[in-house]
Protein backbone atom coordinates (compact mmCIF):
# COMPACT_ATOMS: atom_id res chain seq x y z
CA UNK A 1 0.00 0.00 0.00
CA UNK A 2 2.91 2.01 0.96
CA UNK A 3 4.54 1.80 -2.47
CA UNK A 4 1.35 2.54 -4.47
CA UNK A 5 0.55 5.65 -2.32
CA UNK A 6 4.07 6.66 -4.04
CA UNK A 7 3.35 6.34 -6.82
CA UNK A 8 -0.36 7.95 -6.40
CA UNK A 9 1.68 10.86 -5.26
CA UNK A 10 4.09 11.33 -7.82
CA UNK A 11 1.39 11.63 -10.67
CA UNK A 12 -0.84 14.52 -8.16
CA UNK A 13 2.52 16.81 -7.93
CA UNK A 14 3.31 16.40 -11.44
CA UNK A 15 0.08 16.38 -12.96
CA UNK A 16 -0.67 20.13 -10.77
CA UNK A 17 2.09 21.80 -12.11
CA UNK A 18 1.67 20.58 -15.75
CA UNK A 19 -2.18 21.04 -15.58
CA UNK A 20 -1.61 24.80 -14.36
CA UNK A 21 0.94 25.35 -16.83
CA UNK A 22 -0.84 24.30 -19.91
CA UNK A 23 -3.98 26.25 -18.91
CA UNK A 24 -2.01 29.27 -18.74
CA UNK A 25 -0.35 28.62 -22.27
CA UNK A 26 -3.54 27.22 -24.12
CA UNK A 27 -4.39 30.64 -23.27
CA UNK A 28 -1.60 32.62 -24.65
CA UNK A 29 -1.43 30.93 -27.72
CA UNK A 30 -4.75 29.61 -28.65
CA UNK A 31 -4.00 26.41 -29.14
CA UNK A 32 -6.98 23.44 -29.13
CA UNK A 33 -4.32 20.72 -28.29
CA UNK A 34 -2.95 22.58 -25.63
CA UNK A 35 -5.93 23.02 -24.04
CA UNK A 36 -6.84 19.37 -24.64
CA UNK A 37 -4.02 18.36 -23.12
CA UNK A 38 -4.57 21.04 -19.49
CA UNK A 39 -8.04 18.85 -19.42
CA UNK A 40 -6.23 16.17 -19.41
CA UNK A 41 -3.97 16.87 -16.56
CA UNK A 42 -6.89 18.38 -14.62
CA UNK A 43 -8.84 15.14 -15.09
CA UNK A 44 -6.02 13.26 -14.04
CA UNK A 45 -5.23 15.07 -11.16
CA UNK A 46 -8.55 14.56 -9.91
CA UNK A 47 -8.35 10.93 -10.70
CA UNK A 48 -5.60 10.51 -8.55
CA UNK A 49 -7.38 12.25 -5.86
CA UNK A 50 -10.40 9.58 -6.05
CA UNK A 51 -7.51 6.82 -5.92
CA UNK A 52 -6.00 7.94 -2.93
CA UNK A 53 -9.87 8.48 -1.82
CA UNK A 54 -10.66 4.92 -2.36
CA UNK A 55 -7.17 3.53 -0.58
CA UNK A 56 -7.91 5.21 2.16
CA UNK A 57 -11.55 3.68 2.55
CA UNK A 58 -10.65 0.16 1.53
CA UNK A 59 -8.29 0.71 5.37
CA UNK A 60 -11.62 0.83 7.49
CA UNK A 61 -12.02 -2.35 9.27
CA UNK A 62 -14.40 -5.24 9.31
CA UNK A 63 -17.49 -4.64 10.60
CA UNK A 64 -20.91 -7.01 11.05
CA UNK A 65 -22.03 -5.24 7.49
CA UNK A 66 -18.51 -5.49 5.72
CA UNK A 67 -17.35 -8.57 7.46
CA UNK A 68 -14.39 -9.27 4.61
CA UNK A 69 -13.49 -5.64 5.33
CA UNK A 70 -13.29 -2.26 2.32
CA UNK A 71 -10.62 -3.51 0.07
CA UNK A 72 -12.50 -3.74 -2.87
CA UNK A 73 -13.00 0.23 -2.29
CA UNK A 74 -9.88 0.28 -4.76
CA UNK A 75 -11.65 -1.55 -7.20
CA UNK A 76 -14.86 0.58 -7.00
CA UNK A 77 -12.84 4.12 -7.08
CA UNK A 78 -10.87 2.74 -10.15
CA UNK A 79 -13.89 2.24 -12.01
CA UNK A 80 -15.38 5.10 -11.70
CA UNK A 81 -11.75 7.22 -12.13
CA UNK A 82 -12.18 5.37 -15.83
CA UNK A 83 -15.19 6.82 -16.33
CA UNK A 84 -14.21 10.20 -16.18
CA UNK A 85 -11.05 9.48 -18.08
CA UNK A 86 -13.80 8.71 -20.87
CA UNK A 87 -16.09 11.08 -20.47
CA UNK A 88 -14.16 14.14 -19.22
CA UNK A 89 -10.74 13.78 -20.79
CA UNK A 90 -12.19 11.43 -24.17
CA UNK A 91 -15.48 13.53 -24.80
CA UNK A 92 -13.91 16.73 -23.83
CA UNK A 93 -10.83 17.01 -25.80
CA UNK A 94 -12.76 15.36 -28.88
CA UNK A 95 -15.53 18.04 -28.70
CA UNK A 96 -12.71 20.70 -28.27
CA UNK A 97 -10.91 19.25 -31.27
CA UNK A 98 -14.04 19.10 -33.21
CA UNK A 99 -14.91 22.58 -32.23
CA UNK A 100 -11.30 23.58 -33.69
CA UNK A 101 -11.41 21.87 -36.66
CA UNK A 102 -15.16 23.57 -37.66
CA UNK A 103 -14.03 27.32 -36.74
CA UNK A 104 -10.34 27.30 -36.63
CA UNK A 105 -7.68 30.02 -34.91
CA UNK A 106 -4.46 30.64 -36.57
CA UNK A 107 -2.13 30.12 -33.49
CA UNK A 108 -0.07 33.13 -31.91
CA UNK A 109 3.50 32.31 -30.95
CA UNK A 110 3.69 28.70 -30.81
CA UNK A 111 7.14 28.42 -28.82
CA UNK A 112 5.58 28.89 -25.76
CA UNK A 113 3.63 25.39 -26.37
CA UNK A 114 7.05 23.46 -26.94
CA UNK A 115 8.33 24.72 -23.99
CA UNK A 116 5.48 23.21 -21.63
CA UNK A 117 5.09 20.56 -24.03
CA UNK A 118 9.13 19.70 -23.40
CA UNK A 119 8.97 20.41 -19.58
CA UNK A 120 5.28 18.37 -19.26
CA UNK A 121 7.28 15.31 -20.82
CA UNK A 122 9.40 15.58 -18.27
CA UNK A 123 7.35 16.11 -15.25
CA UNK A 124 5.06 12.68 -16.76
CA UNK A 125 8.15 10.91 -17.70
CA UNK A 126 9.18 10.74 -13.60
CA UNK A 127 5.80 9.69 -12.94
CA UNK A 128 5.45 7.02 -15.35
CA UNK A 129 9.01 6.03 -14.30
CA UNK A 130 7.94 5.45 -10.87
CA UNK A 131 5.41 3.64 -11.63
CA UNK A 132 7.15 1.28 -13.90
CA UNK A 133 9.42 0.57 -11.35
CA UNK A 134 6.81 -0.43 -8.63
CA UNK A 135 5.11 -2.88 -11.60
CA UNK A 136 9.34 -3.91 -12.36
CA UNK A 137 9.96 -4.61 -8.30
CA UNK A 138 6.70 -6.97 -8.58
CA UNK A 139 6.80 -8.90 -11.70
CA UNK A 140 9.03 -11.81 -10.84
CA UNK A 141 8.95 -13.78 -13.78
CA UNK A 142 6.52 -12.38 -15.85
CA UNK A 143 6.88 -10.05 -18.64
CA UNK A 144 6.40 -6.34 -18.10
CA UNK A 145 3.30 -6.35 -19.83
CA UNK A 146 1.71 -9.50 -17.98
CA UNK A 147 2.23 -7.94 -14.64
CA UNK A 148 0.46 -5.27 -15.23
CA UNK A 149 -2.13 -6.97 -16.81
CA UNK A 150 -2.52 -9.36 -13.83
CA UNK A 151 -2.05 -7.14 -11.17
CA UNK A 152 -4.88 -6.35 -8.33
CA UNK A 153 -3.36 -3.13 -7.30
CA UNK A 154 -6.11 -0.83 -9.23
CA UNK A 155 -3.79 2.46 -8.40
CA UNK A 156 -0.55 1.20 -10.08
CA UNK A 157 -2.46 0.09 -13.38
CA UNK A 158 -4.19 2.79 -13.69
CA UNK A 159 -1.41 5.70 -13.10
CA UNK A 160 0.67 3.73 -15.02
CA UNK A 161 -1.95 3.64 -17.70
CA UNK A 162 -2.55 7.67 -17.11
CA UNK A 163 0.93 8.12 -17.53
CA UNK A 164 1.57 6.66 -20.83
CA UNK A 165 -1.45 8.20 -22.18
CA UNK A 166 -0.54 11.11 -21.41
CA UNK A 167 3.04 11.39 -22.79
CA UNK A 168 1.32 9.81 -25.81
CA UNK A 169 -0.48 13.16 -25.93
CA UNK A 170 2.23 15.25 -25.75
CA UNK A 171 3.29 13.84 -28.53
CA UNK A 172 0.21 14.39 -30.46
CA UNK A 173 -0.05 17.48 -29.26
CA UNK A 174 3.10 18.50 -30.10
CA UNK A 175 2.97 17.47 -33.65
CA UNK A 176 -0.32 19.20 -33.96
CA UNK A 177 1.22 22.41 -32.80
CA UNK A 178 3.81 21.83 -34.92
CA UNK A 179 1.89 20.88 -38.25
CA UNK A 180 -0.72 23.82 -37.36
CA UNK A 181 2.35 26.42 -37.51
CA UNK A 182 4.45 25.38 -40.24
CA UNK A 183 1.68 24.26 -42.75
CA UNK A 184 -0.70 27.38 -41.48
CA UNK A 185 -3.48 24.88 -40.81
CA UNK A 186 -4.81 25.47 -37.78
CA UNK A 187 -7.39 22.91 -38.05
CA UNK A 188 -4.47 20.04 -37.49
CA UNK A 189 -4.59 21.97 -34.33
CA UNK A 190 -7.94 20.78 -34.06
CA UNK A 191 -7.00 17.42 -35.16
CA UNK A 192 -4.50 16.81 -32.87
CA UNK A 193 -7.24 17.06 -30.28
CA UNK A 194 -9.18 14.63 -31.79
CA UNK A 195 -6.75 12.30 -31.56
CA UNK A 196 -5.76 13.16 -27.85
CA UNK A 197 -9.62 12.56 -27.17
CA UNK A 198 -10.01 9.01 -29.17
CA UNK A 199 -6.57 8.17 -27.49
CA UNK A 200 -8.01 8.80 -23.52
CA UNK A 201 -11.18 6.91 -25.01
CA UNK A 202 -8.84 4.08 -25.63
CA UNK A 203 -7.30 3.61 -22.51
CA UNK A 204 -10.41 4.66 -20.38
CA UNK A 205 -12.10 1.27 -22.20
CA UNK A 206 -9.37 -0.91 -21.27
CA UNK A 207 -9.08 0.28 -17.40
CA UNK A 208 -12.76 -0.66 -16.98
CA UNK A 209 -11.99 -3.73 -18.52
CA UNK A 210 -9.49 -4.26 -15.94
CA UNK A 211 -11.66 -2.67 -12.90
CA UNK A 212 -14.77 -4.48 -14.41
CA UNK A 213 -13.12 -8.14 -13.67
CA UNK A 214 -11.94 -7.26 -9.98
CA UNK A 215 -14.79 -5.34 -8.97
CA UNK A 216 -17.23 -8.92 -10.32
CA UNK A 217 -14.60 -11.16 -8.22
CA UNK A 218 -11.82 -12.19 -9.98
CA UNK A 219 -10.40 -15.05 -8.37
CA UNK A 220 -6.81 -16.44 -8.44
CA UNK A 221 -5.07 -17.65 -11.79
CA UNK A 222 -5.33 -21.15 -12.68
CA UNK A 223 -2.04 -22.13 -12.30
CA UNK A 224 -2.21 -20.94 -8.84
CA UNK A 225 -5.46 -23.44 -8.33
CA UNK A 226 -3.76 -25.89 -9.96
CA UNK A 227 -0.93 -25.56 -7.37
CA UNK A 228 -3.02 -25.56 -4.32
CA UNK A 229 -4.79 -28.56 -5.41
CA UNK A 230 -1.55 -30.23 -6.11
CA UNK A 231 -0.27 -29.36 -2.72
CA UNK A 232 -3.66 -31.02 -0.81
CA UNK A 233 -3.49 -33.85 -2.88
CA UNK A 234 0.28 -34.46 -1.98
CA UNK A 235 -0.60 -34.88 1.97
CA UNK A 236 -1.06 -38.58 2.80
CA UNK A 237 -4.85 -37.90 4.27
CA UNK A 238 -6.22 -36.69 1.40
CA UNK A 239 -8.29 -38.62 -0.76
CA UNK A 240 -9.44 -36.38 -3.40
CA UNK A 241 -9.46 -32.24 -3.63
CA UNK A 242 -12.10 -30.55 -5.58
CA UNK A 243 -10.80 -27.32 -7.72
CA UNK A 244 -10.25 -23.81 -5.25
CA UNK A 245 -12.75 -21.46 -5.87
CA UNK A 246 -11.59 -18.26 -4.55
CA UNK A 247 -11.97 -14.41 -5.21
CA UNK A 248 -10.15 -11.22 -4.24
CA UNK A 249 -10.99 -9.05 -1.70
CA UNK A 250 -8.83 -6.35 -2.12
CA UNK A 251 -5.35 -6.14 -3.71
CA UNK A 252 -3.33 -7.86 -1.00
CA UNK A 253 -6.14 -9.92 -0.04
CA UNK A 254 -7.80 -13.35 -1.05
CA UNK A 255 -10.86 -15.47 0.29
CA UNK A 256 -9.81 -19.36 -0.63
CA UNK A 257 -12.27 -22.15 0.02
CA UNK A 258 -11.69 -25.53 -0.97
CA UNK A 259 -13.65 -28.83 -0.99
CA UNK A 260 -11.60 -32.17 0.01
CA UNK A 261 -12.54 -36.05 0.51
CA UNK A 262 -10.26 -37.11 3.51
CA UNK A 263 -9.43 -40.75 4.07
CA UNK A 264 -11.98 -42.68 5.79
CA UNK A 265 -9.92 -44.02 8.38
CA UNK A 266 -8.82 -40.04 9.77
CA UNK A 267 -10.21 -39.35 13.32
CA UNK A 268 -11.75 -35.87 13.84
CA UNK A 269 -8.57 -34.53 15.61
CA UNK A 270 -5.89 -36.08 12.98
CA UNK A 271 -8.37 -34.39 10.25
CA UNK A 272 -8.30 -30.74 12.24
CA UNK A 273 -4.57 -31.50 12.35
CA UNK A 274 -4.20 -31.77 8.09
CA UNK A 275 -6.66 -29.05 7.74
CA UNK A 276 -4.33 -26.04 10.10
CA UNK A 277 -1.16 -27.93 8.34
CA UNK A 278 -2.52 -27.45 4.66
CA UNK A 279 -3.85 -23.41 5.56
CA UNK A 280 -0.01 -22.92 7.18
CA UNK A 281 1.39 -24.74 3.81
CA UNK A 282 -0.98 -22.69 1.85
CA UNK A 283 -0.20 -19.05 3.48
CA UNK A 284 3.25 -19.71 3.75
CA UNK A 285 3.59 -20.11 -0.55
CA UNK A 286 1.11 -17.38 -1.33
CA UNK A 287 1.11 -14.89 1.04
CA UNK A 288 -2.02 -13.02 -0.14
CA UNK A 289 -4.34 -15.75 0.35
CA UNK A 290 -5.31 -14.88 3.95
CA UNK A 291 -8.75 -16.44 4.54
CA UNK A 292 -9.04 -19.89 3.80
CA UNK A 293 -11.92 -22.24 4.18
CA UNK A 294 -11.38 -25.92 3.51
CA UNK A 295 -14.03 -28.78 4.02
CA UNK A 296 -14.19 -32.01 4.26
CA UNK A 297 -17.34 -32.66 1.56
CA UNK A 298 -16.93 -35.89 -0.62
CA UNK A 299 -20.28 -35.35 -2.28
CA UNK A 300 -19.39 -31.59 -3.41
CA UNK A 301 -15.60 -32.70 -4.76
CA UNK A 302 -17.08 -35.20 -6.90
CA UNK A 303 -19.72 -33.08 -8.12
CA UNK A 304 -17.16 -30.20 -9.00
CA UNK A 305 -14.91 -33.10 -11.08
CA UNK A 306 -17.48 -33.81 -13.08
CA UNK A 307 -18.94 -30.90 -13.72
CA UNK A 308 -15.43 -29.33 -14.69
CA UNK A 309 -14.54 -32.70 -16.70
CA UNK A 310 -11.11 -34.18 -14.44
CA UNK A 311 -10.76 -36.66 -12.19
CA UNK A 312 -11.29 -35.88 -8.45
CA UNK A 313 -8.06 -37.62 -7.09
CA UNK A 314 -6.39 -36.74 -10.76
CA UNK A 315 -2.58 -34.84 -9.78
Amino acid sequence: MAESRIVVFAAIAGNVAIATTKFIVAGISGSSAMLSEAIHSTVDTGNDLLLLFGMKLSERKPNAAHPFGYGREQYFWSLIVAVLVFGLGGGMSIYEGLQHMRHPEPLKDPMWNYIVLAASTVFEGISFAIGVREVWKSKGEQGFFTALHNSKDPSTFTVVAEDAAALAGLGLAALGVFASHHFNRPDLDGAASLAIGVLLAGVAILLIYESRGLLIGEGISTDTAHTIRLMALDDATVRAVGYPLSMYLGPEEVLLTLDIEFEDTLSSEEMTASVRRLESAIRARFERIRRIYIESNPVAVHEQAQRLGMQANAA
